[in-house]
């Protein structure tokens, strides 16, 4: 391995690249990882200098703190390749705003946005090779911080590990999508860790989803805690509901993810003349919509699987198929915001940032 120094990151090249046993036309997402990660450290209340190494496993105590009181966030974000081959991400900004205020939530030290934003710009630099071009291939990242701590004490962890892992990726979601509505399961709850990124939000919906799974549904629609009348989220992604010609979706709270895709496909709508109303969405609501015929469309919108239209739903053991339509808002603004994100279209928000 060769080191080198680049600003404050250390940079330890890999000896070889994987890169020529990897299948780009057939990739499972998140399965496949590059040849580099970047990771740094929390110590004795600093951040120390990060480096960007080989992709290898961690060595951890067995009793670091993220493994008994589950002090772990993450992000998701997405890097693309344009024709001229140059490097872009998008907002960027936010996903790091909404990774700090996981970290608050927490009870995390904050990243400095030199470790969290150069520091990614760098790994994908050294990486760009595993960067394809294309509208249907885009390199997955994920920003992640643990609690390092050893120690079985019920308190926050005095030590940190702030890594990035990038992994090429294809589709998310492929084939359709039907969803259950909870009645009794939620996702989060008022004064709960709802609004951040928290490995746990995400532990906790596996259970839930594995029933519905056995049920032939992919996925759940999560309502709220107190009185599961409000439809509030789609699996792990914000979700939307067009009635007619309106664009619905649930306003962010301490139970909903502020969604970097959500909001982007909200400003999105709202140029294109498209009707959005953020309020809260009764199931009630929605089932009206349905027997009455002007529930057009659902779909979930995420970093991970942009937007996913959904087939059909399910309350109270009645089956609701949502009708198939052309021109509809789903393919519009996937096709809006993808193209954008591949630099195909001009960038009239601002949003991409070169790498």
């Amino acid at each position: 391995m060769s080191t080198t120094q680049t600003n404050k990151i250390e940079t330890i090249k890999a000896t070889a690249t994987k890169i020529n046993e990897v299948d780009f036309d057939n990739l499972s997402f998140g399965a496949v990882f590059t040849d580099h990660l970047l990771e740094c450290d929390f110590i004795n209340g600093e951040w120390q200098q990060p480096v960007i190494k080989p992709y290898a496993p961690l060595l951890l105590d067995p009793s670091a703190k993220v493994f008994h009181y589950g002090q772990a966030i993450f992000e998701g974000m997405k890097a693309y390749k344009d024709t001229n081959n140059d490097i872009w991400l998008f907002r960027p900004d936010e996903n790091y705003k909404r990774f700090n205020s996981s970290a608050v939530r927490m009870a995390m030290p904050e990243v400095p946005e030199f470790v969290f934003i150069e520091g990614l710009k760098q790994l994908l630099k050294l990486d760009e090779a595993w960067v394809k071009n294309g509208n249907e291939s885009t390199m997955y990242i994920r920003p992640f911080m643990i609690a390092t701590g050893a120690g079985v004490v019920a308190n926050p962890s005095e030590d940190y590990k702030f890594m990035i892992l990038l992994s090429p990726a294809k589709a998310y979601y492929s084939g359709e999508v039907k969803v259950l509505i909870a009645e009794h399961f939620s996702r989060a709850a008022n004064g709960g860790i709802g609004a951040a990124k928290a490995a746990g939000n995400y532990a906790g919906q596996f259970y839930p989803t594995s029933l519905a799974n056995k049920e032939g549904f992919q996925q759940v629609i999560w309502t709220d805690d107190a009185t599961h009348t409000k439809l509030e989220e789609a699996g792990t992604m914000n979700v939307f509901f067009r009635i007619n010609d309106t664009l619905l979706t649930a306003p962010v709270s301490e139970r909903i993810l502020d969604g970097i895709t959500r909001k982007s496909l909200i400003d999105m709508a709202e140029k294109e003349g498209i009707n959005v109303e953020v309020r809260p969405v009764l199931v009630s609501e929605l089932v009206e919509a349905s027997q009455k015929g002007t529930l057009k469309e659902i779909f979930g919108a995420g970093t991970a699987a942009v937007v996913n239209p959904i087939a059909g739903y399910s309350y109270k053991e009645v089956y609701y198929e949502l009708p198939k339509i052309e021109n509809s808002f789903a393919s519009l603004l996937k096709d809006k915001l993808t193209s954008l994100q591949n630099k195909l279209t001009e960038d009239t928000f601002g949003w991409t940032v070169k790498v």
